[in-house]
């Protein structure tokens, strides 16, 4: 199953769409470090709509703590500075793909011990980056098209379930 990281998010409706996201998915969403909002938010809930119950989500205090749970991990920590395009990249079933927050993203100590593991997202207009939200959804969906491609997760269902 793929892995979304938000480390220390501040904005609920970010938070709110990439649960849904994850929800839309199956993958697991952590939640890093001190986030800036309440996971009670309205905001939040009202982004993910009624699909929050469906939700892997799990939190963690810090960074490290959460590398240390998953020793074996495979991470792709993403930066507007890297070098190496997200598509560049051979997604696996259990990668992890992690995303800083939205006014810093992650912090430059981290992106520059790991520049092979690196990855951004190609902009052709005049922006720094893309919000968080679309973000997530970019690389998230290039990774589960790859997997899905190659028959290590199943097909997407052919039309969206009947709410529940």
């Amino acid at each position: 199953m793929l892995h979304v990281v938000l480390v220390e998010p501040e904005i609920p409706p970010n938070t709110g769409n990439v649960s849904r996201l994850c929800a839309g998915l199956d993958a697991h969403l952590h939640l890093v470090g001190k986030l800036g909002f309440s996971t009670d938010d309205r905001a939040l809930k009202r982004a993910g709509l009624d699909y929050w119950q469906h939700l892997r989500l799990s939190y963690h205090g810090s960074l490290a703590e959460m590398e240390a749970a998953y020793p074996q991990a495979r991470w792709h920590y993403t930066s507007s500075h890297a070098e190496r395009l997200y598509t560049e990249v051979r997604y696996e079933r259990d990668d992890f793909l992690v995303f800083g927050k939205e006014t810093a993203g992650l912090p430059p100590e981290l992106l520059a011990a790991h520049p092979d593991r690196t990855i951004r997202i190609p902009h052709w207009g005049m922006v720094r980056s893309l919000n968080l939200s679309n973000a997530v959804a970019v690389i998230a969906y290039e990774a589960t098209r790859q997997l899905s491609e190659r028959g290590e997760i199943p097909p997407p269902i052919p039309r969206a379930p009947d709410r529940v």
